[in-house]
């Protein structure tokens, strides 16, 4: 029986359009360039560090963040707040925690996440990152560390994220119940292909999910 959710950061409760536009804006490419070819190396199973490559050849991410964050110190830069959140989170987080859902957020996500996420005072039990964890998705250790957090057998839990290679696949071998979110490029692409049906469901909003739960829709639904 589902008794606890956890879900994955980036486009699963944020919205990382404005990440991508700015990162377009410091490397002096269009928008839409910057977005396409982050959309290319998704459909190409390739990770989206390439796309800094392809648009600034032997670009250093690391070293450009950190030129970054001196020229533009009061800046958002690479980074997120509550502004980015996708319109179904809260309320979508509030109607599951409403139905007795234990929520936890867990993903790959860099140090200052943590404080990012904590600031939105988001309805939910726990939030942690990779790197407060130091280990990263689809790691099988990241999925251990999912089910010690949440204190439940793995099958007890649901594991919400938008790619098939680092959610869905990883935390069903280590046992968990998963939710494919058809949202953002990999979302998008992964929920169109014949492997995706081995989640347990698809989803695409939180508030979805919810009715989904809450009718019995998904196995084992009820908290």
């Amino acid at each position: 029986m589902i008794r606890a959710l956890v879900f994955d950061v980036g486009e699963t409760l944020i919205d990382e359009t404005r990440i991508w536009s700015r990162w377009a804006d410091r490397l002096g490419v269009s928008r839409f360039t910057m977005l396409g070819v982050l959309g290319a190396m998704a459909a190409l199973d390739r990770p989206y560090d390439d796309a800094f490559q392809l648009v600034r050849p032997g670009l250093d991410p690391y070293a450009e963040i950190e030129a970054w964050r001196l020229d533009e110190p009061a800046s958002l830069r690479e980074n997120f707040d509550a502004d980015d959140l996708y319109p179904d989170a809260r309320p979508g987080l509030a109607a599951l925690r409403e139905a007795g859902y234990q929520l936890i957020i867990a993903g790959n996500q860099p140090p200052q996440a943590y404080d990012a996420l904590v600031a939105m005072d988001l309805p939910v039990d726990a939030v942690h990152t990779s790197a407060g964890w130091g280990v990263s998705k689809p790691h099988p250790e990241f999925f251990a560390k999912v089910a010690a957090v949440a204190g439940r057998e793995p099958g007890e839990i649901l594991y919400v994220g938008d790619r098939m290679d680092n959610d869905v696949l990883p935390a069903r071998a280590a046992g968990m119940r998963t939710a494919l979110f058809r949202r953002g490029p990999w979302g998008h692409l992964h929920a169109g292909r014949p492997e995706a049906a081995v989640a347990d469901v698809i989803i695409d909003d939180l508030l979805q999910l919810a009715t989904l739960l809450s009718e019995g829709r998904v196995d084992g639904a009820r908290p």
